[in-house]
């Protein structure tokens, strides 16, 4: 949604987020109090917009998600740019394979949610790792090589 690339949700890009929402919670059988769209983003942006700056911004956002749904905007918020990515790769890839195997996938997701305040236990961390694996591991093997991480 911030099609402009400056980080927020704003102004149409908001319209267009709350239009896609109420129809994903309309599909989802959610059934809404209030079908005034301008009430509802009125009231959205009261209890979610933390700085009263009329926008939405990434860590807003992060905020909303549940954390299933937000690993590559909790990733995107704290590794900006390439050569943070490639600092980050070295950092956990403990055994310099060349990959990052589960265990040091597991370590990654672990300090990514201590750092965007998500709580976790031990099996809903080994589910992320999964999670994280099934959609990322293209060739199978079990660990992620740098061109299927940088996906």
């Amino acid at each position: 949604f911030p099609s402009l690339g400056n980080g927020y949700i704003e102004g149409k890009e908001l319209e267009n987020f709350f239009q896609e929402l109420e129809s994903a919670r309309k599909g989802a059988g959610v059934d809404s109090k209030n079908d005034n769209l301008g009430d509802k983003m009125k009231e959205f942006m009261h209890k979610y917009d933390k700085n009263a700056d009329g926008k939405i911004e990434m860590a807003e956002l992060a905020q909303i998600l549940p954390t299933e749904e937000n690993f590559l905007l909790c990733f995107r918020q704290h590794v900006r740019s390439s050569s943070e990515f490639m600092e980050a790769w070295r950092r956990y890839d403990t055994d310099r394979s060349g990959y990052i195997e589960a265990n040091e996938l597991k370590g990654f997701l672990s300090d990514l949610l201590k750092k965007a305040n998500r709580p976790y236990d031990e099996p809903k961390l080994q589910e992320y790792t999964q999670t994280i694996l099934r959609m990322f591991d293209m060739n199978g093997d079990g660990k992620l090589g740098l061109s299927e991480m940088s996906r």
